[in-house]
């Protein structure tokens, strides 16, 4: 093992590289498009960022493993949960993200659309709540 490899900024950034689905590399296997880490002027690792195809099945993968069951198995208040944690990253913007969540869930297209726009009511009621 190379003296980057053991320093301790690697072992800093690795759960969040991984929360990302990211890979770290070597720096000198670093292409073009990863992101460069550097610690007091040295560079110690490199960051492969995940394709984005590749980010949804990630953040599901990583919510069957927080709740120790395929998704499909939740009740519905967790799966609703579930849903409001993939909106809060950004799951719906992406291209078919609905229609993958809902295939995880096991529940229709509708109903992943009835849990956002519950959502969307539980925020305007607490605004209003406030204002």
């Amino acid at each position: 093992m190379t003296d980057a490899a053991e320093h301790p900024f690697r072992a800093a950034v690795k759960p969040l590289v991984d929360a990302m689905g990211g890979e770290m590399v070597e720096p000198g296997e670093a292409r073009s498009e990863d992101v460069m880490l550097s610690w007091e002027g040295r560079e110690v690792v490199a960051v492969r960022l995940p394709h984005l195809s590749d980010s949804l099945d990630h953040l599901l993968a990583g919510l069957e493993r927080r709740y120790g069951t395929p998704l499909a198995e939740l009740d519905r208040k967790t799966k609703q949960s579930v849903v409001r944690t993939l909106e809060e990253r950004g799951a719906f913007s992406m291209r078919h993200g609905v229609e993958t969540v809902a295939a995880a869930l096991g529940v229709s297209r509708f109903t992943v659309y009835n849990y956002i726009n519950y959502q969307e009511e539980q925020r305007a009621k607490r605004r209003g709540e406030r204002g």
